[in-house]
């Protein structure tokens, strides 16, 4: 464009001092030749100034025209691109229609397994009602038939007693049935619940705040509705000769490690894990072996207890002090690494709820870290119920435990890493824990057990 403009300024001017040199040289020269020579160079000139206008328009079209298919080739691109984040958005549309319906349906199968548990929570009461008013007969039946037998009682007499004793012994099989019952239905709520977290955990990736996640992740850890064997509790009622500890069942004749009902003092009938060793039989209150339960539980979960005593578990904060509340007793601390075997053993005493079960410890012996700081009061915390001056210790550690001054990594209760695909070390699996030394660990598993001070330890 300058050289256009250059050329229309210049050739104007040419061309009129061209011709003023004419109009002078009119009277020495003869007219007709220098005319025609003039006309001849302003030609020249200006043919050379189209010629120059003409390269410098095929130029600029050259330039126009690369720099439209530039443009038509980035459309084209926000073309596609717009194409392709619209299907992506219809294909998250539908996935959400799908987690809705699916939320909805478990939302409904969950409120029927609440129903159903809430049935056969009444049938039990009902049942153990009937239970209580048959052994009362029962006794009374007793009495009466040793009276008839010191006064030679009728036959018939007798066999209404054995009857009756029938009666007893099958009302005893229905209720463990029922219990049986009532256990697999709680079974099924926590699969529920878990399920229910997951589509949770999905709507809230895929960034829905719709009204109908909020109501269900409002509370994305709520407490499950029961503990897994909750169901193995029953009523204060009278039991006869039931143990209040494993060294009392040990005591007994029974060395063999499993599950067995005890009752300690003040207490109600439940069932623990007595883990025999070495002569004596320890109460098992923490297991964890392979990362199968969650631990990062709710403060009325670890109050009461959750978990499978013959898997992974958490015995309950109020069945444990129930026990330790008879006597003097001893905490032992089994870990166990990917190489080697520990075990530290501390004496100990366990405060109630109302001093968020306060734990003050002094070691005795062992070949382990230390798990716990000596001489301090050690209060209990979960996410929901932190204890005073321990800001978000369970948040970020993951699961109830003693917490102390500082957040630290030595909770035994804290989240199980399991393998990942092709993983190479072995130290990233299991649960990463620093002692009180500051050294740091890899768990496999861990084990925590009571054991009355009075009698023998073990290793």
């Amino acid at each position: 464009m300058y050289t256009i403009k250059l050329f229309l300024i210049i050739a104007p001017l040419v061309i009129s001092s061209r011709t003023d040199q004419d109009y002078t040289s009119l009277d020495s020269i003869s007219p007709e030749p220098k005319s025609r020579f003039a006309m001849l160079d302003d030609v020249k000139i200006l043919a050379n100034g189209l010629l120059q206008l003409g390269h410098g328009l095929k130029d600029f079209v050259h330039k126009t025209k690369g720099q439209i298919n530039d443009i038509f080739q980035k459309l084209n691109i926000f073309d596609q691109s717009f194409y392709d984040l619209s299907l992506q958005t219809n294909e998250i549309k539908e996935e959400e229609k799908e987690l809705r319906r699916a939320t909805s349906k478990l939302q409904v199968k969950n409120e029927e397994v609440k129903n159903m548990s809430l049935e056969l929570d009444s049938k039990l009461e009902s049942l153990l009602e009937e239970k209580i008013l048959l052994q009362q007969k029962v006794r009374y039946l007793e009495d009466q038939l040793t009276d008839l037998i010191k006064n030679q009682p009728q036959i018939q007499e007798y066999l209404e007693v054995t009857s009756l004793k029938t009666l007893v012994e099958q009302q005893d099989n229905s209720i463990k049935d029922l219990l049986q019952i009532v256990e697999e239905q709680y079974r099924q709520l926590n699969q529920q619940q878990s399920q229910i977290k997951e589509i949770e955990n999905q709507l809230r990736r895929t960034g829905i705040k719709e009204s109908t996640e909020i109501s269900l992740s409002s509370k994305p850890r709520a407490p499950r509705t029961t503990p897994s064997f909750h169901s193995n509790e029953t009523k204060n009622v009278e039991h006869d000769d039931i143990p209040a500890d494993c060294t009392i069942i040990y005591n007994q004749g029974k060395h063999t490690s499993g599950i067995y009902s005890i009752r300690p003092s003040n207490s109600q009938v439940f069932n623990v894990y007595c883990d025999v060793k070495s002569g004596s039989s320890w109460t098992l209150i923490q297991h964890r072996i392979d990362g199968s339960q969650n631990f990062n539980e709710t403060w009325e979960n670890y109050k009461y207890g959750f978990g499978r005593l013959d898997g992974e578990f958490w015995l309950g904060l109020e069945k444990i002090y129930s026990i330790v509340m008879q006597s003097n007793y001893i905490l032992r601390i089994e870990l166990e690494d990917w190489k080697d075997k520990y075990y530290t053993e501390y004496s100990f005493h366990l405060g109630d709820h109302e001093t968020n079960y306060t734990l003050h410890l002094a070691e005795i012996s062992g070949n382990g870290p230390k798990a716990f700081p000596e001489h301090k009061d050690l209060m209990f915390s979960t996410w929901d119920h932190k204890a005073k001056g321990h800001f978000n210790c369970p948040e970020s550690n993951s699961g109830g435990w003693w917490y102390h001054d500082v957040c630290g990594e030595n909770n035994l209760n804290g989240k199980y890493n399991k393998p990942k695909a092709k993983a190479k070390p072995e130290r990233k699996e299991g649960i990463c824990w620093k002692s009180q030394d500051g050294r740091l660990y890899s768990i496999k598993a861990t084990k925590m057990l009571i054991h009355p001070s009075d009698s023998e330890n073990s290793e």
